[in-house]
Order: C-alpha cells, then structure tokens, then sequence
C-alpha cells in the first residue's frame, strides 16, 4: 500500500500536513494538563548525575590535612550528590602519585581528586612528574586555603618571632626547621623567612607531617613549619610552643598567634592551599555539577565550624578561578624555588 499525505490549509492560506496538524494539537493539550515541569526541550534536560559512588582520590595519609578536609566534606557532598563520596587515600611522592592516578581516569565525573600547591606547583617545578599540572586536569573549583605554622619544642629559647631568629642566628646556620619533605609548602615556608630575613636555618624534610610533629614532641627537632591543622591540637594542649602563622591573617583556631607578618618581616605570605580536579576533557555540564555542590558544602555551618575548628579556611571558588590561581601561584613561588635551588635527592 503507499501511504498518502492529507494537507489543509493554515490560517495564513499556506498548506499544512495534517500530521503537524494534529502533533500540533497535542502539544497544545499537554501543555494545558500537565505540569511544565514535565514538559522539556533538550536544553531543559535532566542534569548529570553521577551513577555509582564517586572517588575521591586523596595524596596522603589518613589523618593528614588533605584527608581530614576531604572527610569533612564527605557527607554533605554524598548528600548532595545522592551517591556515596568515597575518600581514597593514594599517598606517595609529595601528592604526585594520586594526581597521576587522576590524571590517567575516564572523564565522566566518577573520579575526582584534591589539587593542592605542592602537586600542582611545586612538584612539576623541581622534579619531572608524569602530568602536565595544566593540560592533565580540569579544575573545578577553589576548596580551602590553610596557614602553616611555625613551631617550636617548649626547651627552645623562643616565645616569639624575634627571640626566634635571633637565636637561630646565634646558631649560625644549625638550628633544625623541619617539614613535611623537600618542596613541601611547609619547606617553602622556611626559605621564603631565611629568604626575607637573611637568617639561615637548617632544613630537615620528613616524609610526611606525622613524623615531623612526633620528633618535635620528642624533642628530636627543634622546630616544624608545620600545617596548621596538625599543628592546633599540640599547641593547645602546651605540647609544642607557637611562634607565627605564615598566612596574612591570624587563625581562628589560634587567635593569640600573630602572623609572621605582623612580627615585622615586611612581605611574608605562605598559604597553603586545596583544590578539586578531574581528569582533562571532563564535560561542563559534569564540572558546573561538581563546582555547585562543592561551593554548596563549603558553605554549610556544620563543614565551616568543623574545618575552622582546625585553622583551616573555606574558599569555594569558580572552576576558573581556582585554574587562574593556581597559575598565579606558580608564577609566585617560581622566583623563590630557584632562587633557594630546590631539588629532590
């Protein structure tokens, strides 16, 4: 049989297939009985949603600051998302290891990571590492920003940055600082005061802040630019001794403890810094998804109370603008790393 076609004519005189007619016709019903939320256009569809529980791939430890950030967020970001956040630890290489691990996953929104300073700026400036900090990811957005801190064991003759480094000088080059390892924001930290200050100190990398606050403790190293969140438990119980914050305002955590700034050394700025990526070619529309419900639980009063609690700031921030500041980071701290010819064993 051929099918035909029956025409009719428009209320313009032009002819009209019936077919259009009548799809017209129920368009028109469909808008009237149901509810416009049912009706879409592909503009209007359905937003990404991941489809099984998300990684979260964090570059150290548990128990360290990126973990405990990460853990702090975990619920709200599960809640939000209505699929498990699973933090998974992947320590090594100063965070390197997770970011390569990032790096190398499937674009589709279920594996995210923490982008942080010494994994994004410092590392591919001393060491070759197996991803391109900028090419390799796609940023969604600005975390936390959080201070280290300098700290010292109660026997050292120092209550403040003055007696600080004039009894470093006195040392003439022997007083231990220790760090989380070579090119560590908290090794940065050193150089950039031995740097504004002319005053050396002598730096001891650990493998990790765990062993550095345990060996201040114990009395084996006399001083720690420590993070923060480390830091906060062991001044308040009168274990270690605070000297100075290396941010540009004081930690709410520890509001007695000036900033190395307001002790007199004229320029002093060291933050530490969080971020969230996903591997490179991620879609937008799985970015826009991510960065809404970030900023979303960093601006719950339950996950700000608990992450200032440990000294550590909010910052929620557009994709692009956590991607423009880690650039200007680099830019930063670039002069600095080869100045103090920073190099990994």
């Amino acid at each position: 049989m051929i099918a035909t076609t029956s025409y009719s004519t428009s209320a313009k005189g032009k002819p009209m297939k019936i077919n259009d007619l009548k799809t017209r016709m129920l368009l028109g019903l469909a808008a009237a009985v149901l509810p416009a939320s049912l009706i879409t256009t592909p503009a209007l569809a359905a937003e990404w949603s991941p489809s099984k529980p998300v990684r979260f791939i964090v570059g150290f430890p548990p128990g360290g600051a990126t973990d405990l950030v990460a853990r702090i967020m975990q619920p709200k970001m599960s809640a939000l998302l209505d699929k498990q956040v699973v933090v998974d630890n992947r320590p090594g290489a100063n965070g390197t290891i997770s970011l390569q691990i990032i790096s190398r996953a499937e674009p589709d929104g279920q594996t995210i990571g923490m982008g942080h300073i010494g994994g994004l700026v410092i590392s591919p400036v001393i060491q070759k590492v197996p991803y391109d900090p900028f090419k390799d990811f796609t940023y969604v957005g600005m975390l936390v920003t959080l201070q280290n801190i300098l700290i010292v064991h109660p026997s050292v003759p120092a209550k403040n940055m003055a007696e600080f480094l004039a009894h470093a000088k006195a040392q003439q080059g022997r007083l231990n600082y220790a760090s989380s390892g070579i090119g560590s924001p908290g090794h940065l930290s050193g150089v950039l005061l031995e740097m504004l200050t002319k005053v050396s100190l002598n730096h001891i990398p650990y493998k990790g802040g765990g062993p550095a606050i345990t060996d201040l403790i114990a009395g084996h190293v006399p001083s720690f630019f420590a993070v923060i969140s480390t830091a906060v438990p062991h001044v308040q119980s009168g274990k270690v001794r605070a000297i100075a914050v290396t941010g540009n305002k004081r930690a709410e955590a520890l509001p007695d403890t000036p900033t190395v700034a307001e002790t007199g050394v004229k320029g002093y700025l060291s933050l530490n810094w969080y971020g969230m990526v996903a591997p490179a070619n991620t879609p937008a529309a799985i970015i826009n998804r991510l960065n809404r419900d970030i900023v979303s639980t960093l601006k719950d009063p339950d996950v700000v109370k608990q992450l200032n609690a440990r000294g550590i700031d909010a910052a929620p921030s557009t994709a692009a603008e956590y991607r423009a500041f880690a650039e200007s980071e680099r830019k930063r701290w670039l002069p600095v790393i080869k100045a103090a010819n920073i190099q990994t064993n």
